[in-house]
């Protein structure tokens, strides 16, 4: 059988320009002039995890402020045991898990009392085996990932009721294969990613 030849055979892509990532990555915190940053602050917990992760990833972690990218994290922990998306947020499950995130990267989880993030996670966890993001009641197959993925990262799943967060997932699984954020919602990418994640951790 002949060898088939695709358009990127004829057009290979560029190499990855890997300098300027990481330079447009480092001037992301410098840029404390700009509307963006600015309307971007509800999340800047998340923010900073994925800027750090694309630098590790890059081979460059050791280029961040470690210390002050640590201390800030700390600074939105909540007295719930939940970490806000900045200084004086709310505590969420989305940024809770992007700083336990951080701390693990960094091999800082030893700065946190763990216990109270897990009870912190626990809480969240609805009868149906769902979670709610916060205290004021959003259902998301989001939150069963950031849940299951949290706890797994701080070694104490076993606070969770597992079966229930299985259960519960599985009931959001629709007739083209796909994950909807709860159960008849319409199947999206995002929450594929998410469900088929929770599911593999748990």
């Amino acid at each position: 059988r002949p060898a088939t030849h695709t358009a990127m055979d004829q057009n290979p892509l560029p190499p990855l320009a890997v300098g300027q990532h990481i330079r447009y990555i480092e001037s992301l915190d410098k840029a404390k002039d700009q509307f963006e940053y600015y309307v971007s602050e509800q999340f800047r917990v998340s923010g900073i995890y994925w800027g750090i992760t694309a630098m590790d990833i890059l081979n460059s972690l050791s280029t961040m402020d470690k210390d002050g990218i640590v201390e800030f994290v700390l600074s939105t922990q909540q007295s719930s045991g939940g970490f806000g998306g900045n200084v004086n947020h709310d505590a969420h499950l989305l940024y809770t898990l992007s700083a336990v995130q951080i701390l693990a990267l960094y091999d800082c989880l030893d700065k946190i009392d763990c216990e109270r993030v897990v009870q912190f996670v626990k809480g969240l966890q609805q009868p149906d085996g769902s979670f709610t993001g916060d205290q004021w009641g959003e259902v998301d197959t989001r939150f069963s990932y950031c849940a299951l993925s949290c706890c797994s990262l701080l070694g104490r799943l076993d606070a969770l009721d597992v079966p229930a967060a299985i259960s519960f997932i599985v009931s959001c699984r629709n007739f083209d294969g796909g994950f909807g954020c709860t159960p008849g919602a319409e199947s999206h990418a995002g929450q594929v990613f998410t469900c088929v994640g929770a599911l593999a951790i748990a």
